[in-house]
């Protein structure tokens, strides 16, 4: 793997700079994580350095297609790093805040049953860099319209807990180069058990997730397969020891699916298990984006309803999930499946019109 700008640190950009004054180091860190610009935007930087840098300094990541829906409000991205895998970033606005979700794996190894990426395989994990680099080009996009970023959910392509060092070192990216305070940082799971553990004694006090989207075992096996691995009681477990070392609320997210997991009795399983972390958990209702080439359904918006309010009897604060980018694929893994799509039918419309060219 190659490492971009966003590997380096700061002794390492002094190295590059090749015994310069201090105040040039300040004015790379500053263009990197101050203005997320490019070198050759850095004016205050003598222009023989600039060109220097933008040899020195490559990015991580090459825009393939941008997507851009609700209204301007939904920015998404799709990415190709140096060695040819691909990997998506939404930039959602919101009037109170604006959230990049970022992907921390190109692909993914967890095959749940209603899910783009999932369905499209595990390729490798993505580096410190990389992962940082999304939010930084994210944030240059939102400066543009007058925003600033304020929350990151790593809720992207792959599962964060299963890389968690290079995940780790990009919170702390964020957190102190970026500026984004850790409790504006979300880190999602399927439940892999070992990388809750590994968040309960990370320094910087990042939230918790847990796409759970089942409250039985048995249920929820072909759903999230990685449960036979680690079932239900071990997941609430880790969750428990989580909320005693952190005194973070762990939220749940439960995508809605009809038939499956979205009953009275899926809605009072669901909170049962919420009641036994103190305190309860938050679970946050998703509406599935429709995925291509997939069966499964997503519940009407009526049903959704119907379940929050049955949650909210059994005492459970839940909330509904805006649904941003439906008509842009921004179901994870959409976008990127989209462009293979339209590459495949640009090679087979180049091989017929070759075939039946004239000789």
């Amino acid at each position: 793997m190659s490492r971009g700008r966003y590997d380096l640190s700061r002794s390492e950009i002094a190295e590059l700079l090749n015994g310069a004054p201090r105040y040039r180091v300040d004015q790379v860190w500053e263009g990197l994580y101050r203005d997320c610009s490019e070198p050759d935007q850095w004016t205050t930087l003598p222009t023989g350095l600039r060109a220097v840098l933008s040899e020195a300094l490559p990015r991580s990541l090459v825009e393939v297609l941008r997507s851009v829906s609700d209204d301007g409000q939904t920015i998404k991205y799709l990415w190709e790093l140096a060695d040819g895998h691909r990997i998506e970033t939404v930039l959602m606005l919101y009037p109170d805040r604006a959230t990049v979700c970022v992907s921390s794996q190109a692909g993914c190894a967890m095959a749940c049953s209603f899910c783009a990426t999932g369905q499209a395989g595990f390729s490798r994990h993505l580096g410190v860099g990389e992962i940082v680099e999304q939010v930084a080009l994210a944030r240059r996009d939102a400066a543009a319209m007058s925003r600033r970023v304020s929350n990151i959910v790593f809720m992207g392509m792959g599962e964060p807990l299963a890389n968690t060092e290079p995940v780790f070192e990009a919170c702390r990216k964020i957190h102190d180069d970026l500026g984004i305070s850790a409790r504006s940082i979300t880190v999602s799971t399927v439940g892999v058990v070992p990388g809750i553990r590994a968040l309960a004694e990370f320094e910087l006090p990042v939230n918790l997730a847990v796409s759970l989207h089942s409250a039985d075992d048995s249920s929820r096996d072909p759903i999230v397969p990685i449960n036979r691995r680690y079932p239900l009681d071990a997941v609430i477990g880790a969750c428990q020891d989580y909320l005693r070392q952190r005194r973070r609320r762990v939220s749940f997210e439960w995508a809605m699916i009809s038939g499956v997991n979205d009953r009275a009795e899926d809605a009072e399983r669901l909170a049962d298990l919420c009641r036994r972390l103190e305190p309860s958990a938050h679970v946050n209702l998703i509406p599935l984006n429709p995925t291509p080439g997939y069966a499964t359904v997503g519940s009407a918006l009526a049903v959704v309803r119907g379940f929050q309010r049955r949650l909210e009897d059994l005492g459970v604060n839940a909330t509904i999930r805006r649904n941003r980018g439906t008509e842009i694929d921004a179901a994870c893994g959409q976008l990127a499946a989209q462009a293979v799509t339209i590459g495949r039918r640009a090679d087979t419309n180049r091989q017929t019109t070759s075939s039946t060219r004239p000789t």
